[in-house]
C-alpha cells in the first residue's frame, strides 16, 4: 500500500545528520540526496526528509501509494481531482528517480502532498 512518505524539516543539515545516525543504527541508510531532499531506505528510498524556502510550523506529509500500472496511476489522479484535488504534477515518468517511475501528485482536501507510483511503466504509457 504505502510505497514511500516524507516530511518536511526546517533545517536539512541538522535532520540529515540526525537520521543518518538513528536510522544507519536499524540497517538503513542515504540513498539519494538532492540536496533539498533525502532518501532514505535499505534497497531503494521509502523515508524521504525535505525543505523549501518558507517552510513553517505546520508542514505537509508527503505519502505515496503503489498502484499497479501507469492506467491506475491516471485514475487515481482524476479520482482526485473529481473531488476537489489540486494536482501539483501531472501523471508522467519521473527519470530522475528511475526509467520506469511513473507517478502523479495531488493536494489533498488537508494540504498533504499525496502521490500514486507505479515502478513499471514504459514511456508509451
Amino acid at each position: 500500500m504505502i510505497d514511500h512518505f516524507g516530511i518536511n524539516v526546517s533545517d536539512m543539515a541538522t535532520a540529515s545528520a540526525f537520521y543518518d545516525k538513528v536510522l544507519g543504527v536499524l540497517g538503513h541508510r542515504r540513498l539519494m540526496d538532492f540536496g533539498v531532499a533525502v532518501g532514505y531506505g535499505t534497497e531503494q528510498p521509502q523515508f524521504w526528509i525535505s525543505t523549501f524556502e518558507g517552510v513553517g510550523a505546520n508542514r505537509e506529509v508527503h505519502v505515496a501509494f503503489t498502484a499497479p500500472d501507469a492506467a491506475t496511476v491516471r485514475a487515481f489522479g482524476q479520482a482526485a481531482t473529481d473531488l476537489g484535488a489540486e494536482i501539483l504534477h501531472e501523471p508522467r515518468i519521473w527519470p530522475e528517480y528511475h526509467e520506469h517511475y511513473f507517478a502523479v501528485f495531488v493536494r489533498d482536501t488537508e494540504g498533504n502532498n499525496i502521490e500514486a507510483v507505479c515502478h513499471t511503466a514504459e514511456l508509451d504509457d
